[in-house]
């Protein structure tokens, strides 16, 4: 389903404002990820430890693709996850629907 279809009970500004939030924590979370892959590659010492980052990074990318499900009836749950993460603020969902925001400010805290 593509993001379009999922936000056709948006309006225009919050397709706006989730589309730049979802895109703001997904490069977050790929900019984390390079990060580590950065510093475990410096510490490769034989094949056993290339074989490692290979199953991490594999396990790493089921999780961020597990992580960034753009469905609608998951969509709020998707960004309690991001903020509790740490990957998007509150603050970058402003001007969304005040019971969207409130029930993702709750559901953050779990």
């Amino acid at each position: 389903m593509t993001m379009e279809a999922v936000l056709a009970g948006w309006t225009d500004q919050e397709q706006v404002i989730v589309k730049q939030a979802f895109d703001t924590a997904y490069g977050r979370a790929i900019a984390q990820l390079t990060e580590t892959l950065r510093e475990r590659v410096r510490t490769l010492e034989g094949p056993e430890d290339l074989w490692q980052l290979h199953d991490f990074l594999s396990i790493q990318r089921h999780s961020i693709e597990g992580h960034f499900d753009f469905r609608l009836d998951g969509i709020l749950f998707v960004f309690a996850s991001l903020v509790k993460d740490n990957l998007l603020n509150l603050d970058e969902l402003a001007g969304l629907e005040a019971e969207k925001l409130a029930k993702i400010t709750a559901m953050s805290r779990f």
